[in-house]
């Protein structure tokens, strides 16, 4: 199986030389070249059809932002991983790149990191996105045919959905969300799998494009139908009933499926709390997060649907779902809105029939 082929882009020589350091360091992963900016990053694509580019922000000539858009008009297929600075400009510029056909970003270790810890920092967030990004060197699970499950009998209302994303997840909730009315008349919760100060600006981008109001969960929120929370980067999400109020929690728990925060402490506390009266949603991502939250939903009697492989930018996490026969339904992105309002329907009115795993309405 060949080597994904990486062109590293950054300004900084000694940025470049750490991040082709991290990329090559267990040699599953190929640095087949480096660029200064963007312009001599789009003659080195030319030339040497990297399989992956890594693309930091902050260029001079030609940014980061220029160059994912001539990146994405003459090679649309391309991925492309940004490296970002944590700060909050980095957050914004960086959700503007995945806007821009990004495929997912890094964030650069603090200055305070020696360059041992710099590097081992880089290949842990690196080289597994630059894996599940190159179809050749893919270390998910072989794809198969979605599996169509038994009917459970009726479904329950629904009283709170809750969302797992990863990677392509600003970009898919923009188009998610953006379809959600104002008037939804559930609370939904949401685990993007983003570090703190980007889950924030994350919010307020949502909040800002679509008609529901989303903001970044705190410990002590009461959940509110029409509302979207995401969990704050670095915390656990988790829910308590207090008289007839759920509110939400917020811990620095142990990481799970090395993410803080986690999908799978989410579903669980949701299922604890709503028993079979909620939806779970597994959207784009790499890795498993969500399988056992999603297991657990499923035991309560409540329902899990996923997003499909064509509109996902990585389809990880989903295909875990659907391979473990957990899932209620298999739904293009451009479909889960209307999914959505079925699924509230027919808690309402005692419906009973959703479709099969991957049968298009």
């Amino acid at each position: 199986m060949a080597r994904p082929r990486v062109l590293v882009v950054d300004d900084s020589v000694v940025a470049r030389r750490l991040v082709s350091k991290a990329i090559t360091a267990e040699g599953t992963v190929d640095v087949v070249g480096t660029a200064p900016d963007g312009r001599v990053a789009i003659a080195q694509i030319e030339r040497l059809r990297p399989d992956t580019v890594t693309l930091d922000l902050d260029m001079p000539v030609m940014d980061g932002l220029e160059t994912v858009e001539a990146i994405r008009e003459r090679w649309p297929h391309l991925p492309v991983v940004m490296v970002s600075t944590y700060t909050v400009r980095g957050a914004q510029v960086t959700l503007d790149a995945l806007a821009l056909g990004a495929n997912d970003y890094v964030v650069k270790p603090s200055g305070s990191a020696s360059p041992t810890e710099a590097i081992a920092r880089l290949h842990e967030e690196l080289v597994p996105r630059i894996l599940a990004l190159c179809p050749q060197a893919a270390q998910e699970p072989a794809v198969v045919e979605p599996i169509a499950i038994a009917p459970r009998g009726p479904a329950g209302r629904v009283d709170a959905i809750a969302i797992a994303v990863s990677t392509g997840g600003p970009t898919a909730l923009g188009s998610l969300l953006a379809e959600l009315p104002a008037t939804l008349p559930v609370p939904v919760l949401i685990v993007q799998h983003m570090p703190p100060m980007f889950t924030r600006v994350l919010a307020e981008r949502l909040d800002r494009t679509c008609a529901i109001h989303v903001l970044e969960a705190a410990d002590g929120h009461t959940l509110e139908p029409g509302t979207v929370r995401v969990a704050p980067g670095d915390r656990h999400m988790l829910l308590e009933r207090v008289d007839d109020a759920v509110r939400v929690r917020t811990t620095i728990g142990p990481r799970e499926n090395s993410c803080r925060p986690s999908a799978d402490p989410l579903f669980r506390s949701v299922a604890d709390t709503y028993g079979g009266n909620a939806l779970g949603i597994v959207m784009t991502g790499m890795g498993n997060d969500a399988l056992h939250g999603s297991r657990r939903l499923v035991e309560a009697g409540s329902r899990v649907i996923v997003q499909d492989e064509t509109s996902s930018v990585v389809w990880g996490m989903p295909g875990f779902v659907v391979r473990e026969g957990l899932a209620d339904a298999v739904v293009p992105l451009d479909e889960l809105a209307r999914e959505i309002g079925a699924r509230l329907a027919a808690g309402r009115t005692g419906a009973t029939s959703p479709r099969p795993v991957g049968v298009a309405p």
